[in-house]
């Protein structure tokens, strides 16, 4: 399989009519693969899953693959009533960012796909989600290339690798943490339960620096990102044979020049300098935050 483009679930809290405008954008763009739903906090409700859905149709008239995307992190019955709608719509597959999520589609026997917060780290843990009903696995972020061949060699050798697909976050801020806090509102001396969603102020997190005034953490309500972006994009000819979808993950600006810029990437790979403020530490197993220039393969 050639490796395509997914754009993975919106991670900011936008208002409605820039998340429409957005997607529409998107229905002209190279990404084959689309992610729609609020995968981070349950109380950013711009859009029902009903708007969800009128967007996925838009996008599927459009030639794209549209999948849905649950929360990373379910505190309570009320977040679980939330998604169970979209469990229960049969025409688009899930992605469970929480092992409840996976329980609730294998009760059902739905296919899904594993999001990366799952945090399955070796061939015992893939095995079960596949047994589940797992068709496609999103790696960890903070997993390598090396770590990621060994996975698959696995699979390989014990016949399972037909069996899914392979996405990595190859361009974004990575979500690193989640927490029953909500750091926006926290930063900004609000209660969690007061917080006024105040995320929506902030399109792409809330930056925050260190004493060097270099970027450290994006703040993302109860989401943590790396203060630096993730950009893969120089090291596509080793993800070649091991990665089936170089997942972009969305910002407020830029988007297209981006998806552009990796569609690009993929046929006629250049190696180009990168920004001082991205990385792609994990991929080589060094320190995530590090800018490996370059690697032949």
């Amino acid at each position: 399989m050639t490796m395509q483009i997914s754009l993975g679930a919106n991670q900011y809290y936008w208002p409605k009519s820039t998340i429409e405008q957005f997607y529409r954008d998107i229905a002209d763009s190279s990404v084959q693969r689309v992610y729609l739903g609020e995968a981070v906090c349950s109380k950013r409700k711009e859009l029902r899953l009903t708007d969800w859905l009128a967007i996925a149709k838009e996008l599927i008239q459009a030639g794209k693959q549209v999948r849905l995307s649950t929360l990373a992190l379910i505190e309570a019955p009320q977040e679980l009533d939330m998604i169970m709608p979209y469990l229960e719509q049969q025409d688009l597959v899930v992605e469970a960012n929480d092992i409840a999520v996976v329980q609730l589609a294998k009760e059902r026997q739905l296919p899904f796909v594993a999001g990366s917060a799952l945090n399955i780290y070796n061939m015992s843990a893939l095995k079960r989600m596949l047994d589940a009903g797992m068709v496609s696995w999103v790696m960890p972020v903070e997993l390598s290339r090396d770590w990621l061949k060994g996975v698959l060699d696995e699979a390989q050798a014990e016949g399972v690798r037909d069996r899914f697909d392979v996405e990595v976050l190859g361009y974004g801020h990575l979500p690193l943490a989640f927490s029953a806090r909500c750091f926006t509102a926290r930063s900004l001396d609000r209660p969690k339960d007061q917080c006024k969603k105040c995320c929506i102020d902030y399109p792409d997190g809330r930056l925050v620096k260190n004493l060097e005034d270099k970027p450290m953490f994006v703040l993302n309500g109860i989401q943590t990102q790396s203060g630096y972006c993730y950009d893969l994009s120089n090291d596509i000819a080793s993800m070649q044979g091991l990665v089936d979808w170089f997942r972009i993950s969305p910002q407020s600006d830029n988007m297209k020049a981006i998806i552009d810029h990796i569609s690009t990437q993929l046929t006629e790979p250049l190696h180009q300098p990168l920004a001082p403020d991205h990385c792609n530490g994990y991929w080589w197993s060094v320190a995530g935050k590090e800018l490996v220039a370059e690697n032949s393969y």
